[in-house]
């Protein structure tokens, strides 16, 4: 077989400590791995210069390496994440993941075999839902309808509920589950990559129902195309 190198796109900062353990949960250590984020080595001037949400269009929320949380403009994440997948075929990946659920239409590699989650977790969703109700759990208000598109497979319209990954609240999140349960969600979708297992064990809490962690779905996946 062929040698295999995986890279990966945050659109914050790389690497990501805490998406970086479930990867390497899902997938051997014998595959080599390279880590890279959209705001890679910039100030937090040049984030705001280039990156700043524009009013009214999609927006989307990372990390940065400090910890700190930023809202970014989903197009210029597209255009820079289109940079940042042919500098990783460059250094030699033969399959790369990029760690956002959020919808981006133009992405593509040479070569490299291109994960994207957007593409993935909804038909996946689709498929084991059913006819059962589905709700979202989004990190973002504005995303309820930015992100609305890519749940068009679904047997009925989602209903969402807003909670951060990255308040540290776990509280906040159970009772966003909570929320969709008492509107008679029967299965949960944690609809951003930086929720963890942690953030899916107090949605299950909350909502006594399954829970769809999707960044570790992505890394099952992945696992299998290594």
């Amino acid at each position: 077989m062929r040698s295999r190198k995986l890279g990966t796109i945050t659109i914050g900062q790389a690497p990501r400590p805490d998406i970086t353990p479930i990867l390497d949960a899902a997938i051997g250590a014998e595959v080599a791995r390279l880590h890279a984020g959209l705001l890679d080595g910039l100030a937090p001037a040049e984030i705001t210069a280039r990156f700043a949400p524009v009013a009214g269009q999609p927006e989307l929320i990372t990390r940065l390496l400090d910890g700190s949380v930023v809202v970014i403009d989903r197009a210029a994440a597209e255009a820079a994440a289109a940079g940042k997948l042919a500098e990783l075929e460059d250094q030699g990946c033969t399959t790369i993941l990029l760690l956002c659920t959020g919808q981006f239409a133009s992405l593509s590699c040479r070569t490299a075999w291109l994960v994207e989650p957007d593409r993935i977790v909804p038909p996946a969703v689709a498929a084991l839902a059913g006819d059962r109700q589905v709700g979202i759990i989004v990190p973002l208000a504005s995303q309820v309808g930015s992100e609305a598109g890519k749940w068009a497979g679904l047997a009925h319209p989602p209903i969402y509920a807003v909670a951060s990954p990255y308040g540290g609240d776990d509280a906040a999140v159970a009772a966003a589950a909570r929320g969709l349960r008492d509107q008679w969600a029967d299965l949960l979708v944690m609809d951003c990559m930086g929720f963890v297992e942690h953030h899916r064990r107090a949605a299950a809490e909350g909502a006594d129902c399954p829970v769809i962690l999707s960044n570790a779905l992505i890394a099952k996946l992945t696992a299998e195309v290594l």
